[in-house]
This record gives structure tokens, C-alpha cells and sequence, in this order.
């Protein structure tokens, strides 16, 4: 039986991840900084420690066919950076898995990562990809456009009344679920695929997000228009008046808000599906 080992196996791809290898056969032995965030968690193995402090990871990988790492801080909290967890505990991590001679390491990145990269959350990512590039280890990147989990704020400005957009809410974005971003990983890390930018099975523009959160939570869709150019001077100002735990991750979604973010079609779970099953509203 092959073993995977998988970093950030209590978030939200993680947890799919290893229900996913589960389902094809392998033994799953999963990296939790949490214990307590592990329960439910569809894994062998629970091995407790922290990427972040490379003497925990001594031995942790031994044996392991393959790592996957979906490692990464979305808010900066307990004093950890960036460059702390989506560099430096990646790059921990890679230097272990070259120890136990891993022969393969695969890494969860992010779409259009090159037009974002004076964000700092972006940079962290593309200097860690970098270095495993540059690693004698076989490695696959897996670019998402974004997470069914990332438009549930559309939902929650759906159920105030109001969706708020930046400029002609013509942007373009294909979501894709966990299970299917998971599987369709999977694969690509079998074929010893070395990149995939991915996406789900839809295309949205932003003004078809909100009308379908609309749609989703039974209310008429309103949808006020910003100018373009007060999210980018939020950009701007964001760091200069928010502490870091919210400009980081804003700092993110308004420029990826600015962008087309559309990866290669995958999977089977629709959006609107998706909507529907979170707020009970049956599908027309």
C-alpha cells in the first residue's frame, strides 16, 4: 500500500484530500498542528507538529510515497506571517521529504499567481514554488481559480439585501468544489503532471455570482456598481489602515477580484447546487 502525506490536512482541501487518497487505496498519514481540529478527519495517520519548527519534523515522513501540501495561512495570526507558514513551513517541509527521499511533492497554489505577485500572500507562494522546482524531487503544482467555500461571501451579501461589485462585474471565475479539486489533483499527480491551473465545470462572471446567491436565498437581486478605482485605491490604503490579520487576506481578494480567474474545466459539482443545499431553496 502507498502512503501519502498530507500538510494542511485540517483545512478545508486538506480534509478532501485525504478522503480522497482514502477512497483510492493509500494509507494517509496527516500533518495537524490541531489535534482537536482533526476530528472527523478521514486519515491512517494523525501526526501532531509544527511545519513551522523543523526539528518537529524529524522522521515524519519516512516511508511516504508522496507529499501534498496544502499548507498555507489565509489570516496572519499568533504572530506567523506569510513568509512564516507559505514559504519558510513549505520549504520545512520540502527539505524533510528530500531527507526521507519522498520521491514526490506535490503543492496546492494558486491561479494567475504571476499578475498578483506584489501581494504579499502570493509572493510567499511563488518563492516556495520556486525552490521545489529547483528540488532534485518530482513535484506537481495544482492552480485553483478559487473554492466553492471562497463565494460564500456573495451569500452572505445576498442574505443583507445587497451585492456589492467593482466596476462592471464582468470579471470571470469557475469555482471549484474541494471533492473535485481533490480528485482531479490526484490524477494529475498520478499522470506526474508538473502544473495544473484548475477550475470548476462553470464559468461566472461576478454579476452572475450575485444573481445566483440571490437566487439561492429567495430575494430579488440588487446589485450596486463601485467604480474600479476605489478598490484600487483600498489597495493602496488597506495596509496602512487595517491591521495585518485583515489587509493580508483583502490585500488578496481585491486584486484577484480584478482579475479573470479561470482555470482549466474540472469536476462535477455545480455552484448553484452548491447554494442551494446551504440555504434549503430548491433549484428552478
Amino acid at each position: 500500500m502507498q502512503t501519502v502525506f498530507i500538510a494542511g490536512a485540517t483545512g478545508y482541501l486538506g480534509r478532501h484530500l485525504c478522503s480522497e487518497y482514502r477512497k483510492r487505496g493509500w494509507h494517509v498519514r496527516a500533518l495537524v498542528r490541531d489535534p482537536g481540529r482533526a476530528r472527523q478527519l478521514d486519515a491512517d495517520e494523525l501526526i501532531s507538529a509544527e511545519a513551522t519548527l523543523p526539528h518537529t519534523l524529524k522522521g515524519i515522513m519516512d516511508g511516504a510515497d508522496l507529499v501534498i501540501s496544502a499548507l498555507g495561512i489565509t489570516r496572519q495570526a499568533e504572530g506567523l506571517a506569510y513568509w512564516d507558514v507559505d514559504y519558510q513551513a513549505n520549504l520545512n517541509l520540502l527539505d524533510e521529504a528530500l531527507r526521507a527521499h519522498v520521491p514526490h511533492f506535490a503543492y496546492i497554489h494558486v491561479l494567475n499567481a504571476g499578475q498578483m505577485a506584489q501581494v504579499p500572500l502570493v509572493a510567499a507562494k511563488m518563492a516556495f514554488v520556486t525552490s521545489l522546482q529547483s528540488a532534485s524531487i518530482a513535484s506537481s503544482v495544482i492552480a485553483p481559480s478559487g473554492y466553492f467555500s471562497d463565494m460564500s461571501d456573495f451569500l452572505t451579501m445576498a442574505r443583507s439585501g445587497r451585492v456589492w461589485l467593482f466596476g462592471s462585474g464582468a470579471h470571470r471565475i469557475n469555482p471549484i468544489h474541494g471533492a473535485d479539486l481533490a480528485a482531479t489533483a490526484a490524477n494529475a499527480i498520478a499522470r506526474g503532471q508538473d502544473w495544473l491551473d484548475v477550475g470548476g465545470p462553470d464559468v461566472f462572471s461576478q454579476s452572475d455570482l450575485a444573481k445566483a446567491a440571490f437566487a439561492a436565498v429567495g430575494k430579488p437581486a440588487k446589485i450596486t456598481r463601485l467604480p474600479d478605482w476605489l478598490r484600487k485605491v483600498a489597495l493602496v490604503l488597506l495596509p496602512y489602515l487595517t491591521p495585518r490579520r485583515i489587509h493580508g487576506p483583502a490585500q488578496f481578494f481585491l486584486t484577484a477580484l480584478g482579475l479573470d480567474m479561470v482555470g482549466a474545466p474540472h469536476g462535477t459539482r455545480h455552484l448553484e447546487a452548491h447554494f442551494a443545499a446551504i440555504t434549503g431553496q430548491k433549484l428552478h
